[in-house]
Protein backbone atom coordinates (compact mmCIF):
# COMPACT_ATOMS: atom_id res chain seq x y z
CA UNK A 1 0.00 0.00 0.00
CA UNK A 2 1.55 3.25 -0.81
CA UNK A 3 1.41 6.07 1.48
CA UNK A 4 0.85 9.10 -1.10
CA UNK A 5 -2.86 7.14 -1.79
CA UNK A 6 -3.61 8.16 1.61
CA UNK A 7 -3.91 11.79 3.60
CA UNK A 8 -0.91 11.84 6.26
CA UNK A 9 -2.27 14.28 9.31
CA UNK A 10 0.24 16.94 9.41
CA UNK A 11 3.13 15.23 7.41
CA UNK A 12 5.23 16.90 4.68
CA UNK A 13 6.52 14.13 2.93
CA UNK A 14 4.13 11.86 1.18
CA UNK A 15 6.52 9.09 0.60
CA UNK A 16 9.24 7.26 2.41
CA UNK A 17 11.74 6.10 -0.10
CA UNK A 18 14.71 3.98 0.67
CA UNK A 19 17.91 6.26 1.54
CA UNK A 20 20.78 6.25 -0.88
CA UNK A 21 23.34 3.94 1.08
CA UNK A 22 20.87 0.87 1.14
CA UNK A 23 21.21 -2.36 -0.50
CA UNK A 24 17.55 -3.47 -1.03
CA UNK A 25 14.88 -1.02 -2.54
CA UNK A 26 11.41 -2.45 -2.18
CA UNK A 27 8.15 -1.37 -3.94
CA UNK A 28 4.40 -0.44 -2.70
CA UNK A 29 1.47 -1.56 -4.39
CA UNK A 30 -2.00 -1.36 -3.11
CA UNK A 31 -3.70 -4.90 -3.13
CA UNK A 32 -7.30 -3.06 -2.72
CA UNK A 33 -7.18 -4.20 0.98
CA UNK A 34 -8.35 -1.60 4.34
CA UNK A 35 -8.98 1.55 1.97
CA UNK A 36 -9.70 4.39 4.27
CA UNK A 37 -10.85 8.29 3.94
CA UNK A 38 -9.22 8.68 7.42
CA UNK A 39 -6.41 10.79 8.01
CA UNK A 40 -3.62 8.24 8.68
CA UNK A 41 -1.79 8.78 11.76
CA UNK A 42 2.25 8.42 11.86
CA UNK A 43 3.51 8.56 15.41
CA UNK A 44 6.88 10.01 16.12
CA UNK A 45 9.48 8.53 17.72
CA UNK A 46 12.28 9.86 19.82
CA UNK A 47 15.50 8.00 20.27
CA UNK A 48 18.51 9.37 22.37
CA UNK A 49 21.95 10.15 20.40
CA UNK A 50 25.50 10.04 22.16
CA UNK A 51 27.75 12.35 20.47
CA UNK A 52 31.72 12.38 20.78
CA UNK A 53 31.32 16.48 20.04
CA UNK A 54 29.26 18.47 19.49
CA UNK A 55 30.52 21.64 16.73
CA UNK A 56 30.45 21.27 13.54
CA UNK A 57 32.67 22.81 11.25
CA UNK A 58 32.24 24.15 7.43
CA UNK A 59 34.08 25.26 4.84
CA UNK A 60 31.47 26.23 2.29
CA UNK A 61 31.38 29.88 1.22
CA UNK A 62 28.26 29.71 0.67
CA UNK A 63 27.07 30.10 4.55
CA UNK A 64 28.33 32.97 6.83
CA UNK A 65 29.48 30.95 9.53
CA UNK A 66 32.20 27.92 10.07
CA UNK A 67 30.72 26.33 13.10
CA UNK A 68 27.52 25.32 14.00
CA UNK A 69 25.70 22.92 16.59
CA UNK A 70 22.53 20.35 15.65
CA UNK A 71 21.04 19.16 19.02
CA UNK A 72 18.63 17.18 16.77
CA UNK A 73 18.96 15.08 14.15
CA UNK A 74 15.41 14.94 11.85
CA UNK A 75 12.76 17.60 12.05
CA UNK A 76 9.39 17.00 13.02
CA UNK A 77 7.89 19.99 11.27
CA UNK A 78 7.85 18.41 8.08
CA UNK A 79 9.18 20.83 5.64
CA UNK A 80 8.79 19.16 2.69
CA UNK A 81 12.01 20.85 0.71
CA UNK A 82 13.79 20.24 3.96
CA UNK A 83 17.70 20.27 2.85
CA UNK A 84 19.00 18.48 5.53
CA UNK A 85 16.38 15.13 4.78
CA UNK A 86 19.12 13.15 3.34
CA UNK A 87 21.30 12.96 6.54
CA UNK A 88 18.65 10.42 7.70
CA UNK A 89 20.09 7.64 5.31
CA UNK A 90 23.28 7.60 7.58
CA UNK A 91 21.22 6.34 10.37
CA UNK A 92 19.72 3.82 7.43
CA UNK A 93 16.07 5.51 7.96
CA UNK A 94 14.60 6.97 5.41
CA UNK A 95 14.85 10.70 4.17
CA UNK A 96 11.01 10.98 3.72
CA UNK A 97 8.61 9.99 6.23
CA UNK A 98 11.06 8.92 8.72
CA UNK A 99 12.60 11.81 9.11
CA UNK A 100 9.98 14.29 10.36
CA UNK A 101 8.81 11.18 12.49
CA UNK A 102 12.19 9.13 13.79
CA UNK A 103 13.93 12.60 16.11
CA UNK A 104 17.13 11.64 17.28
CA UNK A 105 18.23 13.98 20.45
CA UNK A 106 21.51 14.90 21.49
CA UNK A 107 22.73 13.83 25.17
CA UNK A 108 25.17 15.20 27.55
CA UNK A 109 25.19 18.79 25.21
CA UNK A 110 26.07 21.13 27.77
CA UNK A 111 29.57 18.97 29.31
CA UNK A 112 30.07 18.34 25.26
CA UNK A 113 30.30 22.04 24.71
CA UNK A 114 31.67 22.80 28.27
CA UNK A 115 34.28 20.38 26.98
CA UNK A 116 34.93 22.26 23.76
CA UNK A 117 35.12 25.88 25.49
CA UNK A 118 38.01 24.71 27.87
CA UNK A 119 40.33 23.22 25.24
CA UNK A 120 43.37 25.27 25.11
CA UNK A 121 43.57 26.11 21.90
CA UNK A 122 40.07 27.11 21.43
CA UNK A 123 39.45 30.48 19.88
CA UNK A 124 35.85 31.61 20.07
CA UNK A 125 34.08 32.47 16.72
CA UNK A 126 29.93 32.72 16.41
CA UNK A 127 28.31 29.50 16.43
CA UNK A 128 25.02 29.06 14.64
CA UNK A 129 22.49 26.89 16.52
CA UNK A 130 19.75 24.74 14.85
CA UNK A 131 21.27 24.65 11.00
CA UNK A 132 20.79 21.33 9.79
CA UNK A 133 17.23 20.97 11.73
CA UNK A 134 15.29 23.34 13.84
CA UNK A 135 16.65 24.01 17.15
CA UNK A 136 13.10 24.64 18.24
CA UNK A 137 10.99 21.90 17.16
CA UNK A 138 8.20 20.53 19.46
CA UNK A 139 10.17 18.00 21.43
CA UNK A 140 12.48 20.83 22.40
CA UNK A 141 9.40 21.91 24.68
CA UNK A 142 9.65 19.04 27.01
CA UNK A 143 13.33 18.08 26.40
CA UNK A 144 15.11 21.99 26.37
CA UNK A 145 18.04 21.07 24.70
CA UNK A 146 18.45 24.16 23.12
CA UNK A 147 17.35 26.32 26.15
CA UNK A 148 20.41 24.42 27.88
CA UNK A 149 23.07 25.66 25.78
CA UNK A 150 21.85 28.76 25.64
CA UNK A 151 22.48 29.17 29.14
CA UNK A 152 26.24 28.04 28.78
CA UNK A 153 26.35 30.89 26.11
CA UNK A 154 25.22 33.09 28.22
CA UNK A 155 27.68 31.72 31.23
CA UNK A 156 31.17 31.97 28.84
CA UNK A 157 29.82 35.06 26.84
CA UNK A 158 30.09 32.68 23.52
CA UNK A 159 28.28 34.37 20.65
CA UNK A 160 25.57 32.57 18.92
CA UNK A 161 23.23 33.06 16.00
CA UNK A 162 20.01 31.16 15.77
CA UNK A 163 17.06 30.61 12.84
CA UNK A 164 13.78 29.53 13.38
CA UNK A 165 10.69 28.74 12.59
CA UNK A 166 9.14 28.11 15.59
CA UNK A 167 7.32 30.53 17.95
CA UNK A 168 8.95 28.32 21.24
CA UNK A 169 11.99 30.50 20.85
CA UNK A 170 10.13 33.66 22.84
CA UNK A 171 10.28 30.75 25.77
CA UNK A 172 14.13 31.79 25.77
CA UNK A 173 13.84 35.54 25.71
CA UNK A 174 15.21 36.17 29.40
CA UNK A 175 18.51 33.98 27.93
CA UNK A 176 18.49 35.77 24.34
CA UNK A 177 17.67 39.37 25.64
CA UNK A 178 21.39 39.10 28.20
CA UNK A 179 23.03 37.72 25.03
CA UNK A 180 22.13 40.67 22.64
CA UNK A 181 22.77 43.04 25.86
CA UNK A 182 26.35 42.14 25.45
CA UNK A 183 26.12 42.29 21.31
CA UNK A 184 26.05 38.21 21.38
CA UNK A 185 23.67 37.34 19.50
CA UNK A 186 21.32 37.14 16.78
CA UNK A 187 18.55 35.53 15.39
CA UNK A 188 16.67 34.96 11.90
CA UNK A 189 13.35 33.32 11.64
CA UNK A 190 12.18 31.69 8.58
CA UNK A 191 9.40 32.71 6.51
CA UNK A 192 8.15 31.41 3.37
CA UNK A 193 4.53 31.78 2.40
CA UNK A 194 1.62 34.15 3.79
CA UNK A 195 -0.95 31.54 2.26
CA UNK A 196 -2.58 29.47 4.44
CA UNK A 197 -3.19 26.30 2.37
CA UNK A 198 0.51 26.13 0.61
CA UNK A 199 1.55 26.51 4.42
CA UNK A 200 -0.07 23.43 5.66
CA UNK A 201 1.03 21.64 2.40
CA UNK A 202 4.39 22.82 3.03
CA UNK A 203 6.08 22.45 6.32
CA UNK A 204 2.53 21.22 8.37
CA UNK A 205 4.03 21.75 11.77
CA UNK A 206 6.03 24.97 11.98
CA UNK A 207 4.57 27.97 13.43
CA UNK A 208 1.61 29.85 11.30
CA UNK A 209 3.11 32.66 9.28
CA UNK A 210 1.27 35.35 11.54
CA UNK A 211 3.00 33.65 14.68
CA UNK A 212 6.19 34.19 13.09
CA UNK A 213 5.57 37.53 12.68
CA UNK A 214 4.49 38.06 16.23
CA UNK A 215 8.10 36.20 17.15
CA UNK A 216 9.63 38.66 14.90
CA UNK A 217 7.56 41.78 16.79
CA UNK A 218 8.33 40.39 20.06
CA UNK A 219 11.94 39.75 19.47
CA UNK A 220 12.90 43.49 18.16
CA UNK A 221 10.35 45.19 21.04
CA UNK A 222 13.11 43.07 23.02
CA UNK A 223 16.19 44.38 21.65
CA UNK A 224 16.93 41.14 20.20
CA UNK A 225 18.37 42.02 16.36
CA UNK A 226 16.17 39.79 14.07
CA UNK A 227 16.17 39.27 10.51
CA UNK A 228 13.80 37.12 8.36
CA UNK A 229 14.86 34.97 5.93
CA UNK A 230 12.83 33.97 3.15
CA UNK A 231 13.05 30.35 2.61
CA UNK A 232 13.30 28.31 0.34
CA UNK A 233 11.70 30.71 -2.98
CA UNK A 234 9.57 28.19 -5.10
CA UNK A 235 9.11 29.28 -8.62
CA UNK A 236 5.83 29.69 -9.79
CA UNK A 237 4.42 28.21 -6.09
CA UNK A 238 5.75 31.18 -3.54
CA UNK A 239 8.16 33.41 -5.45
CA UNK A 240 5.48 35.80 -6.15
CA UNK A 241 4.95 36.54 -2.57
CA UNK A 242 8.45 37.44 -1.87
CA UNK A 243 8.25 41.24 -1.87
CA UNK A 244 5.17 40.80 0.28
CA UNK A 245 7.22 38.31 2.95
CA UNK A 246 9.87 41.48 2.84
CA UNK A 247 6.97 44.12 3.88
CA UNK A 248 5.82 42.09 6.60
CA UNK A 249 8.43 41.25 8.30
CA UNK A 250 9.85 44.44 7.98
CA UNK A 251 6.61 46.23 9.17
CA UNK A 252 7.16 43.14 12.47
CA UNK A 253 10.59 44.92 13.03
CA UNK A 254 13.28 42.55 11.29
CA UNK A 255 16.47 44.54 10.25
CA UNK A 256 17.95 42.10 7.96
CA UNK A 257 16.88 39.77 5.43
CA UNK A 258 18.14 37.12 3.11
CA UNK A 259 16.73 34.79 0.58
CA UNK A 260 17.36 30.96 -0.60
CA UNK A 261 16.03 29.35 -3.84
CA UNK A 262 14.70 25.97 -3.46
CA UNK A 263 17.42 23.30 -3.39
CA UNK A 264 17.24 19.86 -4.07
CA UNK A 265 19.58 17.92 -3.33
CA UNK A 266 19.94 14.11 -3.45
CA UNK A 267 16.41 12.14 -2.34
CA UNK A 268 14.99 15.44 -1.58
CA UNK A 269 14.30 15.57 -5.10
CA UNK A 270 12.00 12.37 -5.45
CA UNK A 271 10.15 13.79 -2.38
CA UNK A 272 9.78 16.93 -3.33
CA UNK A 273 8.75 15.75 -7.06
CA UNK A 274 5.93 13.37 -5.45
CA UNK A 275 4.43 16.00 -3.12
CA UNK A 276 4.62 18.42 -6.04
CA UNK A 277 1.97 15.57 -8.09
CA UNK A 278 0.21 15.00 -5.04
CA UNK A 279 -0.74 18.25 -3.86
CA UNK A 280 -0.47 20.74 -7.23
CA UNK A 281 -0.87 18.36 -10.80
CA UNK A 282 -1.68 20.82 -12.42
CA UNK A 283 1.73 22.96 -11.76
CA UNK A 284 4.32 20.16 -11.74
CA UNK A 285 5.27 20.76 -15.17
CA UNK A 286 5.57 24.26 -15.15
CA UNK A 287 7.56 24.14 -11.86
CA UNK A 288 10.59 21.75 -12.85
CA UNK A 289 10.58 23.69 -15.95
CA UNK A 290 11.37 26.92 -13.70
CA UNK A 291 13.24 25.06 -11.64
CA UNK A 292 15.83 23.36 -14.32
CA UNK A 293 15.91 26.59 -15.90
CA UNK A 294 17.69 28.31 -12.61
CA UNK A 295 20.36 25.04 -12.36
CA UNK A 296 21.76 24.78 -15.81
CA UNK A 297 18.92 22.47 -17.24
CA UNK A 298 19.01 20.00 -14.13
CA UNK A 299 16.66 19.53 -11.35
CA UNK A 300 19.95 20.20 -9.14
CA UNK A 301 23.34 21.96 -8.95
CA UNK A 302 25.40 21.86 -5.44
CA UNK A 303 28.21 23.72 -7.02
CA UNK A 304 29.32 26.41 -4.44
CA UNK A 305 28.31 30.55 -5.27
CA UNK A 306 24.99 29.41 -7.08
CA UNK A 307 23.51 26.86 -5.07
CA UNK A 308 21.83 29.25 -2.89
CA UNK A 309 20.79 31.55 -5.72
CA UNK A 310 20.70 29.66 -8.75
CA UNK A 311 21.54 30.45 -12.43
CA UNK A 312 19.77 31.95 -15.77
CA UNK A 313 17.29 34.51 -16.09
CA UNK A 314 14.99 33.32 -13.92
CA UNK A 315 17.13 33.08 -10.68
CA UNK A 316 18.62 36.62 -11.96
CA UNK A 317 15.16 38.05 -11.79
CA UNK A 318 14.27 36.32 -8.25
CA UNK A 319 17.94 38.36 -7.16
CA UNK A 320 17.11 41.51 -8.47
CA UNK A 321 13.40 41.58 -7.28
CA UNK A 322 15.30 40.60 -3.92
CA UNK A 323 17.82 43.64 -3.85
CA UNK A 324 15.26 46.00 -4.79
CA UNK A 325 12.89 45.58 -2.02
CA UNK A 326 15.76 45.05 0.33
CA UNK A 327 16.75 48.74 -0.43
CA UNK A 328 13.62 50.09 -0.98
CA UNK A 329 12.43 48.60 2.79
CA UNK A 330 16.05 49.47 4.30
CA UNK A 331 16.91 46.38 5.41
CA UNK A 332 20.55 45.13 5.86
CA UNK A 333 22.04 48.51 6.80
CA UNK A 334 23.20 47.45 10.40
CA UNK A 335 26.18 45.50 11.06
CA UNK A 336 25.54 42.26 13.08
CA UNK A 337 29.27 41.42 13.58
CA UNK A 338 29.24 39.69 16.90
CA UNK A 339 31.87 40.45 19.91
CA UNK A 340 34.38 37.32 20.97
CA UNK A 341 36.20 39.18 23.29
CA UNK A 342 33.84 39.07 26.03
CA UNK A 343 34.61 34.77 25.83
CA UNK A 344 35.21 33.31 29.45
CA UNK A 345 36.41 30.38 29.30
CA UNK A 346 35.92 27.88 31.89
CA UNK A 347 38.24 28.07 35.03
CA UNK A 348 41.25 25.91 35.22
CA UNK A 349 39.44 24.51 38.52
CA UNK A 350 36.47 23.76 35.66
CA UNK A 351 39.09 22.18 33.20
CA UNK A 352 40.63 19.64 35.05
CA UNK A 353 37.00 18.23 35.87
CA UNK A 354 36.22 18.26 32.64
CA UNK A 355 39.32 15.99 32.36
CA UNK A 356 38.36 13.90 34.56
CA UNK A 357 35.18 13.20 33.05
CA UNK A 358 36.90 11.36 30.45
CA UNK A 359 38.75 8.65 32.10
Amino acid sequence: MNVQDYHLHRRGATINPEGRFEAFSYETFDDGWDKTEEAQQIATSYLPEYAKTIINTNKSPDIPFDTSINPYRGCEHGCVYCFARPSHSFTNLSPGLDFESKIFYKKDTVRLLEKEFAKKKYRPKPIALGINTDAYQPIEKKLGITRSLLEVFCKYKHPVSLITKSSLITRDLDLMTELASQNLLHVFVSLTTMEMKLYQKLEPRTATPKKRLAVIEKLAKAGIPVGVMCAPMIPALNDMELETLLQNAKDAGAKRAGYVLLRLPFEVKDIFANWLHTHYPLKEEHVWNLIRSTRGGKEYDASYGQRMSGTGEYAKLLRKRFRLAVKRLGFNQENLKLRTDLFAPPSPYGKQLLLFEDL
